[in-house]
């Protein structure tokens, strides 16, 4: 009885809950009575269709941080149980649940819509539904594979498939997301970035770059894991059970190759430089600290206080799709400047290229470890801009005092409380990053932070088409490709170009590097901490070698037999060292790690260990999470994934 009644408040609850003020939105659940009284005119499908915007993980306090951080990859500091691999299957699965609750209030407005008399008057909150029904499935795919497919408005009847059926291949989960994004580019035809003003509404644009991700997620899964996870269907598993017009690998890529086109052809987005001339701002003091800092302002645009540039929202060009957030009606509601969530492991650091586009142990460029900040010269801005050089100084984070007005002459304050202070006196990684970290002085207390939530970005389109591009040619690319693509990123991050000639330069000092894994890297470093990583390693093939038997590490207390500055360094604050031996017993790194791809620095000796080799077991099964128990004794013809 009490799974019974745990299923019929999931298929029974709220249709809609939002912080706008309607007797429309207080109506929980929406039962056949107020579905009468709803649903009779566009600005009702509008109503449902704005709430639908919501019902995305975004910035939903704690239960997104392992969600959008990366958390537990090898990029991320902070770690998470399924990506170690130590998790086990959940009784109950919040992600699980709250998909096919949201779903069921996708369906319901797409029903209603099949009976309303003007179709092209309803087109737009129809096609963005559609866009949802196929973002939420999406969403199970990447973590569960196949799924029950929810395709229609959810009963108890004992008939209902998703309730009581079996569940879905993941090749018939993926052909209803395609076909679902289909019908939204069909219907948002006049939704677009030019028509909505970029507000945060799902727009043609968002629905075609939706389609490309998918493309691309499913074609390098199909190439490189194909049905190893898939189980029989039988005894476990999801089956692999394929649409007779199932595309094929090159089909799926060449979608994805033809949509980034697109949108790149249409010239409606551009990558966001909007701190590069404050220079030129006479109210700003101290400019320079300030140069090529683009990537790092991007993720923290709110209003004009909160960055040296004085730009709001508005001057960004690069977001596709975005959950739309403000300090009055919609604040973040997560921790985000406190708790950095995007802090940097030794390997995530050591990816990032010189400015000549060599890695750092080839290019002659590279400064090295042991000297106060020196690794952080001649680097991609990338990396510059989201980690904070030891004892510098920094503008304003309001009630967490470290910081100045971007008007103030920060070197004439010669206060050290102003100053990005390491502290390795509590066995901490001795590494940082600061993505998220917003410099707003206005700020309030946690959580406050009200910076836009970037589902879909421009970069990402650029990085699809080139590595679709590059996997349609068998590893290989033209410079022409390249410069169309993700050279523009690279432009932005200060890097040389990515070319056959850099390619051959790099071979010719012993690098290996290749077009493909240069691609990858190129993704890893523009998308950190948002969420895709786990699931690239999985769709490439390689998360095993990436995730598992070795340590996860951080700064560098010594490399190669010469001590780093961290070890000597003294605290202004205290007049005390930020190093505190004893609490580094047993953490320091004692081998050489390589990764699987030879292009990218190994971690000799010598690096501060953050996760310990024995902790990392992640391996094939752990590229599907568990199905929650509760579910399978809910509907036993639900089957537990392979070796779960």
């Amino acid at each position: 009885m009490k799974t019974y009644k745990m299923l019929l408040s999931l298929i029974m609850g709220g249709m809609l809950t939002t912080s706008c003020i309607s007797d429309f939105l207080d109506l929980d659940p929406l039962d056949s009575q107020t579905e009468a009284i709803y649903f009779k005119t566009l600005a009702d499908f509008q109503y449902v269709a704005n709430d639908l915007h919501t019902n995305v993980w975004a910035w939903n306090g704690n239960d997104t941080y392992g969600l959008n951080f990366d958390y537990g990859t090898d990029l991320i500091l902070n770690g998470a149980d399924n990506v170690s691999g130590t998790n086990s299957a959940p009784t109950s699965d919040k992600y699980w649940d709250k998909a096919y609750e949201w779903l069921r209030k996708v369906n319901i407005l797409i029903s209603k819509g099949e009976n309303y008399s003007n179709q092209e008057e309803i087109a737009a909150p129809v096609g963005q539904a559609y866009f949802f029904r196929a973002w939420h499935h999406f969403f199970l795919l990447k973590r569960y594979g196949g799924v029950p497919i929810a395709n229609q408005v959810t009963t108890i009847s004992t008939d209902d498939p998703v309730v009581w059926g079996p569940r879905a291949s993941r090749y018939e989960v993926v052909k209803q997301i395609l076909d679902d994004l289909d019908i939204a580019i069909s219907k948002l035809a006049r939704t677009t970035v030019a028509s909505t003003g970029n507000d945060g509404h799902v727009t043609l644009e968002a629905a075609k770059a939706l389609k490309a991700r998918v493309c691309l997620f499913e074609g390098t899964w199909d190439k490189y894991v194909g049905t190893k996870t898939d189980g029989d269907g039988n005894k476990n598993g999801a089956g692999i059970s394929k649409p007779a017009d199932y595309p094929s690998v090159e089909e799926f890529l060449t979608m994805a190759k033809n949509l980034s086109k697109d949108i790149i052809d249409s010239q409606t987005f551009e990558l966001w430089k909007g701190v590069e001339n404050v220079s030129s701002i006479s109210s700003v003091k101290n400019p320079d600290m300030y140069a090529h800092c683009s990537y790092y302002y991007l993720f923290n645009l709110e209003g004009t206080d909160s960055n040296p540039a004085g730009l709001d929202k508005s001057s960004n060009k690069e977001s596709i799709f975005r959950s739309v957030y403000d300090a009055v009606n919609r604040k973040s509601n997560t921790n985000l400047t406190h708790t950095a969530p995007a802090g940097m492991t030794r390997k995530l650091m050591d990816m990032y290229l010189c400015t000549d586009g060599l890695p750092v142990h080839l290019s002659p460029n590279f400064k090295g470890y042991t000297v106060m900040n020196a690794e952080l010269e001649n680097r991609d801005y990338r990396l510059t801009a989201c980690v904070r050089p030891a004892m510098s100084y920094n503008w304003g984070w309001g009630k967490y005092n470290t910081g100045a007005q971007y008007d103030v002459d920060i070197y004439s304050l010669a206060a050290a409380q102003y100053q990005s202070v390491p502290n390795l006196r509590n066995a901490g990684p001795g590494t940082g990053g600061r993505k998220y970290c917003s410099e707003l002085n206005s700020l309030g207390d946690a959580g406050h932070e009200a910076m836009d939530y970037m589902h879909i970005r421009y970069s990402e389109i650029l990085l699809i088409y080139a590595e679709a591009v590059c996997e349609l040619g068998g590893g290989n690319i033209s410079d022409a490709d390249l410069d169309y693509s993700i050279n523009k990123v690279r432009e932005r991050a200060g890097v040389a170009p990515l070319n056959a000639a850099l390619i051959a330069k790099a071979n010719s000092l012993g690098g290996q590097l290749d077009f493909l894994g240069e691609i990858r890297r190129e993704r890893a470093l523009e998308l950190y901490g948002e969420g895709s990583r786990l699931n690239d390693l999985c769709r490439w093939g390689i998360a095993e070698a990436e995730l598992a038997g070795e340590n996860r590490c951080g700064a560098y207390l010594e490399y190669e037999g010469t001590d780093s500055y961290l070890k000597t360094l003294i605290n202004p604050i205290d007049n005390k060292p930020v190093y505190e031996p004893s609490g580094y017993v047993g953490k320091i790194n004692e081998k050489e790690i390589r990764y699987s791809y030879a292009g990218l620095t190994s971690t000799k000796p010598g690096a501060i260990i953050v996760e310990q080799a024995a902790n990392r077991k992640f391996t094939l099964k752990n590229y599907l999470l568990p199905i929650p128990t509760d579910q399978i004794k809910l509907n036993p013809q639900i089957l537990q994934n392979p070796q779960w």
